[in-house]
C-alpha cells in the first residue's frame, strides 16, 4: 500500500480500517504520506498501529501538506487546523472517544502550530501515552494558552510528562487535568513544575 500511495496521482480517500495494520505497515504508510500530494482523507481506525505506528503517521504529517482528515480511533481529526495550515484559534475535540493514538498525532501536529490558542480534549481516553507526547509538544509549542485534558485516564506517569513540559513552556496559562487518575505522585510532578 505504501509504495502504491507514493506513486498514485488520483486517490484522494483511503479507508483501511479494521485490517490488522501494525507499526510496520504504519511506517510504510507514513513514508508514502511524506511524498503523496493528493490523498486528503485516511481512515485507519481499528487497526493494531500502537504507539510506534501513530508516531510514524504523526511524523509524516509534519511533511505532508494535503491530508485534511485522519481517523485513528473513530473520529476524524482536523489535520490542517491542528497543524495551523488552516488557522483557527480554538479546536474542540471533547467527547470524541480519542485514544492515545490520536493524542500522539495531535501532539505531532500542534508542536509547531503558531496560531492555536485553545485545545479541548476533555472526555476522551488520551491516557499516559498520549499525555507523554502532548507534554513533548508543549515543550516546543509557543502559542497554546489553554489545554483541557480532563477525564482522559491520565495517571501519574502522564502527569509527570505534563509537569516536565510546564517547567519549560512559558505560554500555557490554563490547564485542566480534572477527573484523571494522577494521584499523589502525579500531583507532586505538577506541583514541582509550578515552583
Amino acid at each position: 500500500i505504501g509504495e502504491a500511495l507514493k506513486k498514485n496521482p488520483v486517490l484522494i480517500s483511503l479507508s483501511l480500517f479494521h485490517n490488522s495494520i501494525g507499526p510496520e505497515g504504519a511506517k510504510h504508510i507514513g513514508e508514502a504520506l511524506k511524498s503523496n500530494m493528493v490523498l486528503t482523507t485516511l481512515m485507519l481506525q481499528w487497526n493494531l498501529l500502537g504507539e510506534k505506528g501513530a508516531q510514524h503517521i504523526g511524523e509524516a504529517l509534519k511533511i505532508n501538506k494535503m491530508l485534511t482528515s485522519l481517523d485513528l480511533d473513530g473520529h476524524a481529526l482536523p489535520i490542517l487546523e491542528l497543524k495551523g495550515v488552516s488557522p483557527v484559534e480554538t479546536i474542540e475535540l471533547q467527547g470524541k472517544g480519542l485514544t492515545h493514538l490520536s493524542g500522539i498525532v495531535i501532539a505531532s501536529c500542534i508542536s509547531s502550530n503558531l496560531v492555536l490558542k485553545s485545545l479541548n480534549l476533555n472526555y476522551n481516553e488520551i491516557g499516559n501515552e498520549g499525555a507523554q507526547h502532548i507534554g513533548e509538544a508543549l515543550k516546543i509549542n509557543e502559542a497554546l494558552t489553554t489545554l483541557n485534558l480532563g477525564y482522559n485516564r491520565i495517571g501519574p506517569e502522564g502527569a509527570k510528562h505534563i509537569g516536565e513540559a510546564l517547567k519549560i513552556n512559558t505560554v500555557l496559562t490554563k490547564l485542566d487535568l480534572s477527573h484523571n487518575e494522577i494521584g499523589d505522585e502525579g500531583a507532586q510532578h505538577i506541583g514541582e513544575a509550578l515552583k
